[in-house]
């Protein structure tokens, strides 16, 4: 039997992006691009590679690459280390890209919210859909 109150939840964000993965590639891998859509990063696309995610309301990501296999996917870890078990956020974000005859399908999916967490949950239903607006105005401007 499952009990909902105590499965994990994940949040799954879908968009047609009208651009080829390729570019779309970029604007995920390249820090200075994901400053522009997504927060301030030390990133680098290397498999191990640990890196932060400062975000605007003072909180810092805990972050490790998990995948990555150019143009198709990528995967990290999306921590917050927090006393309050709430928002004690051990996550996983991967990013599958699927070309498109019109450019391409962007699969985004944040794992692992306990039942505990539903402000953190919310947040991320309500944050990705504002990311990808930012991500898409980063693409339409940019080579």
């Amino acid at each position: 039997m499952n009990d909902s109150a105590t499965e994990n939840r994940t949040v799954v964000v879908e968009r047609q992006i009208s651009h080829p993965p390729e570019k779309l590639w970029r604007a995920l891998t390249q820090p200075h691009l994901i400053e522009e859509w997504l927060m301030k990063n030390d990133f680098k696309p290397a498999v191990g590679h640990r890196f932060n995610i400062s975000a605007d309301w003072g909180g810092v990501l805990d972050c490790e690459v998990l995948a990555v296999e150019p143009n198709k996917t990528l995967s990290y870890t999306w921590n917050l280390a927090h006393q309050d078990p709430a928002f004690d956020l051990r996550s996983v974000v991967t990013f599958t890209l699927t070309p498109t005859p019109t450019g391409t399908h962007l699969r985004m999916e944040q794992s692992g919210f306990r039942p505990e967490q539903r402000r953190a949950y919310g947040g991320a239903k309500m944050g990705w859909p504002r990311f990808f607006e930012k991500l898409e105005q980063l693409l339409d401007r940019t080579d």
